[in-house]
This record gives C-alpha cells, structure tokens and sequence, in this order.
C-alpha cells in the first residue's frame, strides 16, 4: 500500500502562525478637536477569529480599524500584533502584511484584473510564475472565472465583482491578518447578501484574522464570531453575537443590537454561536441534519416541521455538534412579551 504523502503535514508546519491583535488603552484625538475620536480602547483579537467593529457613524471605527496598519497614529495606548508594538516596526514592511479591503475598493483603473492582485507580490519580489499560479488561485477562490477575468479592467465589472477582486488583491501576499472598512456598504442589498454569503464561506476556507467595520447591525450579527459595540469612540460591549442579544450591557446596546425582536435574533444568529460541539464520534444514519451556518429561524422550522427535540449540527457533511430546541426557547425568553 502508498504511504500517503507528507507533503501536505510539512507545508501546514510551514505556514506562519496566524495573527492575533491586541489594543491597550488605545486613544486618538485629532488636532483642534473637541474630544478624542477613540478613547483608551482595549480588547484582543483571537488568532483566526472574525470581530467586527459596529457602532453609528462617528463612533471611532474606521479610526480604530486605520491605527492598525498604521494609516493613523494612536494619541496614546500601544497596539500590539502576534506580541509585537507595531510602532517599532516599519511601516510599509508592516502593512505588506496586513490586507485591506475598502468601501470605494481602490482597484488601479489602468491595470487588468491580474495586475491589480499581483501589486503587493511583485513588491515582494515573487517569481511571474508564482504570481500567476497565485491570482488563478485567489480568482477562483472569490469565485471568479480566471480564464474570463484575469484580463478584464476594473471598469469592465460590476460592483459586486469589484469587490471580490478587492478582497483577491487583499489575500495575494497570503496574509495572515485582514482589514476590512465597510467594505460592503456601497452594494446593493442583493449583492451585499451574496458577498455575505461569501465571507462565511471564505471565512471557513482560509485561516485568517479578521477585523471588519460595518454600521449594519445584520452585518455585525450575521457575519462575527465577536463584536466590539462603540460609542463615542469608546467600547461599550464587547461579546459574541449570542451574548449581545441575550445580555446587552445597556439600553444604547439593547437598541442597537434590536435585541427586543425575538424573530429577528432567531434569523441572524447562526447555529455555530450556540451549538453544542461533539465531544465523540456521532452515527448521522437517519439523523435530522442543519447546517452550522444556517441561522436559529432555520432551525426552529425544521423543530415545528420534524417535532425532533435535538438536531445534528453538519459543516461540510461532517458532524460538529447538536442543537436542542429547549436552547431556541430559552433564546425566546430573554424578549419582552
């Protein structure tokens, strides 16, 4: 029998720890202000988590989000990238790696598709082979055809394939953190859906740190494993989306987060944020089935629909946990009747 091959083992050895971020009392207060835009912030970042920062405009996200690969300086506090203070390192050599994606996407006009992901790999010297391989790769990784895309220009696209050449160029340097600014808040809401759908989908493909602004609450709940809640340039909350809803700190967070609207925690909040995980192996013969991305709406109409009082939790037809509809009720009675 083939021994199987190590090739694969050796390359995740290879692969560089993913990035964690830490703020500590992190301030900001732009010359002839009244008061500071952000104001003695601290929170981490888990390595491979996705946190969104939501607040109403003005709060101070952008700015936090801008300290980060250094597009603006703190006033005060220290951030801090795998334990490192990025104000010790050079600025350029630190965002070559860290991507970015942003609202208005900032696609070169003059350069194609695949010159516009290439920028930051030619910077770092990589082999026109090797780019190549690497923009087919990430082209249909945002699912965009290479053979029909790779030469067209940025004003040959719509917006929505805009953005997905946006998040591309972002990931070519393989990055292990990514930066995300509204970067959906310029789309329809059609389209502004599907890239949704994308990032969840993307966010279980590759192993990335990711820190995303957004002011569209549905967005914030829909899409983070945490968010950071800001007023006034301060955090108010920050907890998963499951907590949000069920615990806000206080009434602004109560009202932001809707979290009087039973029907609408059930349909943004996925089933992964309260599942139970497997602790052993699960026969699925016959099992009731959902998966962890569907949301608590899904699942409590295949409870009514099947009178099953637990369901088997899939994510890429493997099983990772279960799902009881005493949790969805539980849920129910954290809203005022």
């Amino acid at each position: 029998m083939a021994q199987p091959s190590i090739r694969p083992i050796i390359a995740n050895w290879l692969q560089p720890l993913v990035s964690r971020l830490a703020f500590q009392h992190v301030s900001k207060t732009f010359p002839s202000a009244s008061h500071a835009a952000v104001h003695d912030c601290t929170f981490e970042v888990a390595a491979a988590s996705f946190v969104v920062l939501l607040g109403p405009s003005g709060c101070g996200k952008t700015t936090l989000l801008k300290m980060v690969n250094r597009l603006l300086e703190p006033s005060a506090g220290e951030i801090f990238l795998d334990g490192k203070n990025i104000h010790a390192m050079d600025a350029t050599a630190l965002r070559r790696q860290i991507g970015y994606v942003i609202q208005q996407v900032g696609l070169f006009p003059h350069l194609t598709v695949a010159q516009n992901i290439a920028v930051v790999p030619e910077l770092l010297g990589w082999t026109k082979a090797r780019i190549a391989a690497r923009t087919d790769e990430l082209l249909e990784l945002v699912k965009l055809d290479p053979e029909q895309y790779r030469a067209r220009y940025p004003a040959q696209l719509s917006g929505g394939q805009q953005q997905r050449v946006g998040l591309a160029r972002a990931l070519a340097a393989d990055p292990q953190l990514l930066l995300m600014d509204e970067p959906f808040g310029a789309i329809d809401a059609i389209t502004r859906a599907s890239l949704q759908d994308e990032m969840l989908r993307l966010k279980n493909a590759i192993s990335k740190t990711i820190l995303f602004v957004t002011h569209d609450v549905e967005e914030a709940l829909r899409l983070a494993d945490k968010i950071v809640v800001l007023r006034a340039g301060e955090v108010v909350q920050y907890d998963t989306p499951h907590a949000l809803l069920t615990q806000p700190a206080n009434e602004f967070v109560r009202a932001l987060i809707g979290a009087d609207d039973t029907m609408r925690q059930l349909a943004l909040v996925r089933v992964a944020e309260v599942m139970q995980p497997f602790t052993h192996a699960v026969e699925l013969d016959n099992a009731l089935t959902l998966s962890a991305d569907d949301n608590l709406r899904v699942a409590l109409s295949k409870f009514l629909a099947s009178g099953a009082t637990t369901l088997t939790v899939v994510q890429d037809q493997t099983p990772v946990g279960i799902i009881r509809f005493d949790q969805i009720r539980a849920l129910s009675k954290h809203a005022p009747s």
